[in-house]
């Protein structure tokens, strides 16, 4: 196995991938198309629901609450302290919405709600143009949630308020002078508590997207039998782990770029102003194993390819503990080597897991080894 990574991080790289070698030799014997455990399905996808789902997004819409509450103490009382609440307010929604931003489906693909939450990629820049554009309007039809709602999704979600609360001339927020400002903030941050309420209620309706999800069947809007619904579930892992790796990875570090390092691009990284990058990104592949744990995946695979579902939980393990290592802002990080091969380690292994969760687990439940998440065939 060729590693772009430098050779400081080869005897981390590779002692991982000798400790995964056992597992994958059996793996590769289990590659040839099985079934699903049809059985195990219904339990699986509740668990999933119950376990993961709901409380994820219970988390969210009481964080959104905090930040819209901490926001309001700001415009109304402003100096360092109340700003510094609403920052970490604001990092804690971070944190809580990449433990279930995963879930990209139902509620969260209706009313653009995801978009307006979280408008990422921004290969444009649109968001920040359109944010510097109402602040230096002061436009004050972006001072209620209500009428924000109706705006472009790139001014109301958590890349805007980070802007608001990180970008230039965010120190005036602490002083009297910064109340248009803070009154957009607050608008922003009252905009994603209703939009965490809405998919809180959606998925807490008995009768809704839940009740879906827990009983496949011909007459299931959305899972006509179990291996839909287990496809689905193993489509929210593997498109997941995707999205980190393109998505938050790639765009501000791709290791090596024609042969050559690459310096990074640190703007370009998701959160970067808040500090927020590698915290969401350890959140993302935290969300992701407990995920796969508390739905009891591994039950979905035969018994003779439950190996499969050891080497991934090994994977999500050591991947967030490489996360947890990074330290500090995004351009410090491509500035230090070890930090730097941590990245290198981190794609690597990022790669690896998605090949185990696409082609290992989804060959061993019966999608065929043709069968591909990634080109969505």
């Amino acid at each position: 196995m060729r590693l772009s990574s430098p050779l400081t991080s080869l005897p981390l790289a590779l002692s991982l991938v000798f400790a995964l070698a056992p597992a994958a030799a059996q793996e590769e014997d289990a590659l040839s198309p099985r079934a699903v455990n049809e059985a195990a399905v219904p339990s699986v996808m509740a668990r999933a629901v119950d376990g993961f789902i709901i409380p994820g997004y219970r988390d969210l819409a009481e964080a959104t609450n905090s930040l819209s509450d901490a926001s309001a103490a700001l415009c109304k009382s402003p100096s360092d302290a109340t700003l510094d609440v609403a920052r970490s307010a604001f990092s804690s929604v971070v944190q809580a919405w990449s433990a279930i931003e995963i879930i990209r489906l139902g509620p969260a693909l209706e009313q653009n709600r995801f978009e307006r939450f979280l408008f990422y990629p921004d290969r444009k820049s649109t968001g920040r143009k359109q944010v510097q554009a109402i602040l230096a309007k002061q436009d004050e039809s972006a001072t209620t949630a209500e009428s924000l709602k109706g705006k472009s999704v790139a001014v109301q979600g958590l890349g805007a308020l980070e802007l608001v609360l990180y970008g230039n001339g965010a120190e005036i927020l602490s002083s009297g002078s910064g109340g248009f400002r803070c009154r957009y903030g607050l608008a922003v941050s009252q905009n994603l508590r209703n939009i965490a309420g809405e998919f809180l209620a959606e998925w807490e309706k008995p009768d809704g997207i839940q009740a879906a999800w827990k009983k496949p069947g011909t007459s299931n809007p959305l899972f006509r039998d179990n291996k839909e619904a287990a496809t689905e579930l193993l489509g929210v892992l593997v498109h997941s782990v995707e999205m980190v790796k393109d998505q938050r990875l790639r765009p501000f570090y791709a290791g090596t770029i024609d042969g050559k390092p690459d310096k990074g691009r640190p703007k370009l990284a998701i959160y970067w102003r808040s500090v927020n990058t590698m915290p969401a990104i350890s959140a993302n592949f935290s969300a992701l194993q407990r995920l796969f744990d508390t739905a009891g995946m591994e039950e979905l695979l035969p018994a003779d390819s439950r190996s499969i579902a050891g080497s991934i939980d090994f994977l999500f393990k050591a991947l967030i503990a490489a996360a947890d290592r990074m330290e500090g802002p995004v351009d410090a990080a491509l500035a230090d080597e070890r930090q730097r091969a941590t990245l290198d380690f981190i794609a690597l292994n990022t790669a690896d897991l998605l090949d185990r969760l696409n082609r290992q687990f989804g060959a061993s439940i019966g999608l065929g080894a043709g069968f591909s998440f990634a080109d969505g065939d």
